[in-house]
């Protein structure tokens, strides 16, 4: 699929280095949107709904990680997630993961 073909999800200069947005996507069923991580020159995406409860994770819109910056936590009960590949480390959902999204950067644009 060309880039011309996906969904600018925003400028790559509105995701901030080391944090987090909310971001909607038009195929999103639930409303809640994605959960993108900027980290280290990378960008992680997932649903914004936690495997345990399938509630949005932030704590308010676009804020996804903990007070460390390390993780992505669970606004409801505090479930831990590796950002890099969205897997539960603490929580009633241990061992589960987060619905990965895959995202594309093209020049100065984040794309679906």
């Amino acid at each position: 699929m060309s880039a011309s073909n996906r969904e600018v999800l925003c400028a790559l200069a509105d995701l901030p280095e080391q944090g987090s947005a909310r971001l909607n996507f038009a195929a999103d069923t639930h409303g809640h949107g994605l959960c993108v991580v900027r980290r280290h020159g990378q960008v992680y995406a997932y649903l914004n709904r936690c495997p345990h409860q399938r509630l949005p994770l932030d704590w308010v819109p676009g804020q996804f990680l903990d007070i460390t910056g390390e993780r992505i936590q669970c606004a409801v009960h505090g479930a831990q997630f590796r950002i890099e590949d969205g897997r539960c480390l603490a929580g009633p959902c241990r061992g589960d993961r987060l619905t990965a999204v895959p995202v594309y950067i093209d020049g100065d644009q984040l794309l679906l």
